[in-house]
């Protein structure tokens, strides 16, 4: 952080986007902005309607305007005694306007330029005594030629509004905009000079709707966090009503404009009513637990009434109106579903010309990816309007640029084309790769004295609950050691997908062009420090002929083995990449982050401090989770068509949060602690020691987890100082009840949910969500593309099951292994697609928030000297953090990030710049 930055901070209100509560206000206390049919009436709200005689006094006391616009509206007051105040309104326009949109502009500069635009009413912190409501005054926004704010800014635009505000108006607590304008506007930030006590800053960050789509007038409150204890008496009927406009009532279908939080079940997925193949399981309740979504309000399909019609793209499914992606995140995401579609469309006309997909033949078909690219091949039987529609197509290809015709070369084999082809590659990935959740160390508990490792299935169903990979074939590969010793020395690691897999394998391979294994593999830690792959076990589900139908493979010495070895290891890596996919980045980031959303805009008011500190870390997470639900997850989408579980692939993400997710345990050091991969130790910041100390993403994680902590525990301390002030906030309460009865509301009666009850409490809870929207969700995302964009290293389905001798085409694999392999692989259309879907959701968007940082283009968060220092603290350890972490990958002792053709852990460096870096950790969940 520079030091005039650091300046900034210390000494006044801090520069960051945390935008207040968007949207309409449904109060009864207050009436909609009225105009007369004269040139000029301003807004008359009247705080409290249910006293008519209060109001006809008030009304009555409305002094005309002057020559300014300003206006006097305190029933308590003359016109003696008044202050001028100045309330600046800054507002971003669009970065590219059309020709209507401009014209527009220029109507709106006359309207606001006659003070007929937008209004607004300060409301003081203070009853007024006749009202019993916060005193007001109402003033029209004038300007006839706003002009930019800086000349790097030019679409950020200020203008006024003067006031003439009694002496005894006291603290102005909320400001009420109203929007005359045909269209909504985006509203910065509002700052009222005047006071005593300096600027007075209301940050907003949010659309502000047209009066015409709702009458209620908008509520921005003041920089000041206030538990709800603390709200002062002038605006703690608003702060109520603020919060019950968000909420709606359940009913209808949600508009583009409104700004409503509601919860709703994953039924939006399918599509019977355009084909019945298109049909999916609703996901909800004991039988298919899930998180729950943000309500649209949708119609049924006609075809199943447990199911709501699909929006289909361009047109986009709801999401409350400040979740949207703003226009330079709209612009990066739109160029990069732009690259996805040429790199989508290429491979789909040659499929169609050549009449079927086809598999990469050889090596050099991949690497053609990256050096000259995916070439259209011209066809001389294809008659002359395809030509024509070809030769179009290339030309709107070239006018875009060569660029979008092939891809950068993945991290994992820019240094070293052949890293993937090794065992301690296969076996680092588990820690340093982008997927490094699921080892777990090898351990002989109460149930479990030894070998054979135990599957926890109905053996009624799945047969034998015993592993193929026994004691001795173990020792076999541990040459001398015994299994006891290494367990004893913490040695032996496993990657266990049986239990999960298992239950799917027989549909999934039911499809066409599908075939995979219920995979375990177990991994030795040698005293050299690398961890290496001794067996692969893969499993079938049982049947008459074979009862136990599984297979383990080991790491052999001649040919034939040795390739049945890469094989084997694919189908691993294939499942590992849907296991990432589906559950860890999915489910346990995007997924289970929604309803914490949700339930803090509804239970949470923008005054709340929690909310203050959440909020950078809610930012564009519905909006992308829509846009998944539409284009990704959805019943015929990306993920369907380029994961091994097919149409299945959600109902096992359902599985795995029916089976495996627990809130307490998306805490890292609990999950690290769960696997067996780090041991207590009071004597650590995090609480844990690990178990293998050169493991890059624990190690690195728990820098920045202890970084969170320490922030947040200083955070919640500082609001949180009285004996049971967490019980009685009433919002915070409510709050945590409804993300675990509303938003998990199928895991509400688990009884490993944390209490609420002490600042510690607060502190771990709030810890955990942001963790999973900083840290958790950068180390297993951005990652996609540098390791999975290279295809053998990471496939994500297998074609075919690992050839058998007494298969038919075992002959054929012996002629020709690299074919049998290729072939197993995805088809290069099926590649080229995910791999453009893996490039865009590794990419940063250049309005991109990163943990620690702060956006000078926004406005002033919070009026808290002593919170801004934490920040300041907190920002200069993460940078600390960073420097750590690079020391760590020129380490030679450290292999697993360190070494020839190793490229360097970075994706939990907290900064980056914008594109596919590989590193950086985003505030929220963005992409």
């Amino acid at each position: 952080m520079s030091s005039a930055l650091k300046t900034q901070l210390l000494t006044g209100p801090a520069l960051r986007r945390v935008p207040a509560i968007p949207g309409a206000v449904s109060n009864g206390n207050l009436r909609p902005a009225r105009v007369s049919k004269s040139k000029f009436c301003p807004i008359r709200a009247v705080v409290n309607s249910d006293q008519n005689k209060a109001t006809e006094a008030a009304t009555k006391s409305v002094d005309a305007k002057d020559v300014n616009g300003s206006l006097l509206v305190s029933s308590s007051s003359s016109k003696e005694g008044l202050v001028d105040v100045r309330a600046v309104i800054t507002i971003r326009k669009k970065l590219k306007e059309k020709l209507t949109e401009k014209i527009e502009d220029q109507w709106e500069l006359f309207v606001n330029g006659i003070g007929q635009g937008i209004m607004i009413q300060l409301i003081s912190e203070d009853i007024d005594p006749v009202t019993n409501s916060g005193k007001s005054v109402e003033s029209a926004v004038r300007g006839w030629l706003p002009k930019p704010v800086t000349s790097s800014n030019v679409n950020i635009f200020q203008y006024e509004a003067n006031f003439g505000v009694p002496s005894d108006f006291g603290n102005p607590g909320a400001i009420l905009i109203t929007n005359l304008h045909g269209k909504e506007f985006y509203l910065l930030e509002i700052v009222v000079h005047g006071f005593d006590g300096g600027p007075v800053f209301f940050p907003a960050n949010t659309w502000i709707h047209s009066r015409k789509d709702n009458a209620e007038s908008r509520i921005i409150f003041k920089n000041q966090a206030y538990l709800p204890s603390q709200t002062p008496a002038g605006i703690k009927d608003l702060r109520r009503e603020d919060l019950l406009s968000i909420r709606g009532n359940g009913k209808g279908e949600r508009k583009h404009h409104e700004r409503i939080y509601d919860y709703a079940v994953y039924n939006d997925l399918g599509n019977p009513d355009k084909d019945k193949d298109l049909a999916r399981p609703v996901l909800s309740g004991e039988e298919r637990p899930y998180p729950r979504r943000c309500r649209t309000g949708r119609p049924p399909t006609k075809t199943d009434p447990l199911c709501e019609s699909r929006i289909e793209k361009p047109h986009p499914v709801y999401v409350p109106r400040d979740e949207t992606f703003e226009e330079i995140k709209q612009n990066t995401f739109s160029s990069g579903r732009l690259k996805a579609v040429l790199h989508n469309l290429i491979p789909s006309i040659a499929a169609s010309l050549s009449s079927s997909d086809i598999p990469f033949t050889c090596f050099s078909d991949i690497d053609k990816l990256y050096n000259s690219g995916f070439l259209l091949k011209d066809d001389d039987e294809q008659n002359g309007r395809s030509k024509l529609f070809l030769a179009t197509v290339i030309k709107q290809f070239l006018n875009v640029g060569d660029r979008l015709f092939k891809y950068e070369t993945p991290a994992v084999i820019r240094r070293d084309r052949f890293a993937w082809l090794r065992d301690n590659e296969f076996a680092r990935q588990t820690l340093a790769g982008v997927n490094p959740v699921n080892i777990e160390l090898l351990k002989v508990t109460f149930f479990q004295q030894e070998f054979p490792i135990l599957s926890k299935l109905d053996p009624a169903i799945y047969g034998p609950p015993e592993s193929a990979i026994t004691k001795e074939l173990i020792e076999e590969e541990l040459h001398g050691l015994s299994v006891e010793k290494a367990i004893e020395e913490k040695r032996l690691f496993i990657l266990d997908y049986h239990d999960l897999l298992l239950p799917f394998i027989e549909k999934i391979n039911s499809l066409p062009d599908r075939k995979t294994y219920a995979s375990r593999t177990v991994f030795f830690y040698n005293k050299a420090g690398m961890l290496r792959p001794l067996a692969i076990e893969l499993s079938l589900p049982p049947s008459r002929s074979s009862p136990q139908n599984k297979q383990v493979y080991t790491h052999g010495h001649d040919a034939t083995t040795h390739w049945i070895w890469k094989l084997a290891k694919a189908h691993v890596c294939s499942n590992d990449a849907g296991v990432h996919q589906l559950v860890n980045h999915w489910l346990k980031t995007h997924a289970s982050m929604e309803p914490y959303i949700i339930a803090t805009h509804r239970q949470l008011s923008s005054m709340h401090p929690i909310y203050k500190l959440l909020h950078p870390h809610m930012r564009y997470t519905l909006e992308i989770n829509a846009l998944a639900r539409q284009s990704l997850i959805n019943g015929g989408g990306i993920i369907e068509a380029s994961f091994s579980p097919g149409r299945y692939a959600m109902e096992l993400s359902s599985a795995a949060y029916k089976s495996f997710w627990r809130f307490d345990m998306e805490a890292l050091p609990a999950d690290l602690l769960r696997r067996g991969m780090a041991e207590e130790d009071p004597s650590m910041p995090s609480g844990v020691r690990l178990v293998i100390e050169d493991y890059p993403y624990a190690a690195d994680g728990l820098l920045i987890w202890c970084a969170i902590k320490e922030w947040v525990e200083s955070y919640v301390a500082h609001f949180y100082s009285e004996p049971n002030s967490v019980t009685s906030d009433v919002e915070l309460q409510a709050w945590w009840s409804e993300i675990k009865n509303k938003g998990h509301h199928d895991k509400r009666n688990e009884a490993w949910w944390p209490k609420l009850e002490t600042k510690e409490d607060l502190s771990g809870i709030i810890t955990i969500m942001i963790w999973t929207a900083s840290g958790q969700h950068a180390a297993i995302n951005f990652g996609q593309y540098p390791f999975g964009g290279y295809v053998p290293n990471r496939p994500t389905l297998m074609r075919k099951l690992v050839p058998q001798e007494n298969d038919p085409g075992y002959e054929k694999f012996l002629l020709n292994p690299q074919h049998t392999f290729l072939s197993s692989l995805p088809t290069q259309l099926q590649a080229t697609k995910v791999m453009a879907v893996q490039d865009t959701l590794s990419t940063h968007s250049p309005d991109e928030e990163y943990l620690g940082q702060v956006n000078q283009l926004h406005s002033h968060w919070i009026n808290d000297p002593e919170v801004l220092n934490m920040f300041d603290k907190f920002s200069a350890n993460l940078e600390e953090i960073e420097k750590i972490i690079n020391t760590r990958n020129k380490d030679f002792r450290l292999k697993g990030r360190c070494g020839a053709g190793i490229p360097p852990y970075e994706l939990l460096l907290p900064s980056s710049g914008p594109g596919v870096t590989g590193r950086g950790i985003p505030n929220s969940i963005s992409i």
